[in-house]
């Protein structure tokens, strides 16, 4: 699960992610989808481009 808010700024950045997701699995370069969506600061940017989806790995675990 992506955090709501960037932890440097608080911006919150989840509302783009599935945007984002979907996009760069398409075939865009993260960097101009992230421009398209209007994230500019790079704390914000640090959050969806190092975010790795666990929720499906740690789920049979519990």
């Amino acid at each position: 699960m992506i955090p709501v808010r960037c932890f440097s700024c608080g911006k919150v950045v989840s509302n783009y992610w599935v945007d984002y997701k979907k996009r760069v699995e398409a075939g865009e370069n993260p960097a101009a989808v992230m421009d398209d969506l209007g994230i500019t600061r790079y704390c914000c940017r640090r959050m969806l481009l190092s975010h790795v989806e666990l929720v499906d790995v740690l789920s049979p675990y519990q």
